[in-house]
């Protein structure tokens, strides 16, 4: 039976994270303060076979379009399922071939973790993005100085769903509604290992966004 990788993320958002707007020649971003009212979902650790279908299901019923960080060896395993968020208009960023975190390692690994995963992804005739989010959201200079020579862009969050840490439908919403703003990043998962609310969360979440004006859009949009 194949595996599927999934995260092990930290249990807070790290302090490093910052909005675009305060970036000075780093590619690393979080949010977007100067877009209005728009806001981006993201998915990690995709794709997988039961749950990702069943989250394009409640994408597709609002008319969300979202981003999706997918990890190379899943991309290799469920090549249908990550065929399937392309064909629905849903970016595709990379998340590594396996997972392995990119903070202090050396460049020929980073590289090869980066470039093996675009394998992966394009094989499935599928336009890769310059979009990268490091395991974790855990970067140094060594992954900075690559993402500058690769012209990735290197995409963290503001929001944490918490959803990889098994929170309940309704302190996820309250988490996100609590917190969210314009220009947002909101971090969930379409894997996650045990039981996740991440589906149920969003049947809510996503028309209530909606009510309070907010408007879905891919990451790239949001940080154009």
């Amino acid at each position: 039976m194949k595996k599927i990788i999934c995260a092990i993320l930290s249990a807070f958002l790290l302090s490093s994270v910052v909005c675009s707007s305060d970036i000075k020649n780093k590619p690393v971003y979080s949010c977007n303060e100067n877009i209005g009212n728009k806001i981006a979902l993201t998915f990690d650790d995709g794709p997988h076979p039961k749950i990702t279908p069943k989250i394009l299901e409640v994408l597709d019923k609002y008319n969300v379009k979202a981003t999706f960080f997918v990890i190379g060896i899943n991309a290799k395993n469920y090549p249908e399922t990550l065929s399937m968020v392309a064909n629905k208009g849903h970016q595709i960023g990379n998340h590594t071939y396996s997972h392995k975190s990119l903070k202090s390692i050396s460049k020929d690994i980073v590289c090869k973790e980066i470039s093996t995963a675009e394998d992966e992804i394009m094989q499935n005739d599928i336009e890769m993005t310059n979009i990268l989010r490091p395991p974790g959201g855990l970067y140094d200079q060594t992954l900075i100085d690559v993402a500058l020579e690769k012209n990735y862009k290197i995409v963290l969050w503001n929001i944490d769903t918490h959803d990889w840490a098994h929170a309940s439908d309704k302190a996820i919403i309250k988490n996100v509604i609590n917190n969210v703003k314009g220009g947002d990043i909101i971090l969930f998962h379409d894997y996650i290992s045990g039981r996740a609310n991440t589906i149920s969360a969003l049947e809510k979440l996503i028309p209530k966004l909606q009510s309070m004006g907010y408007e879905f859009v891919t990451v790239s949009e949001l940080l154009q």
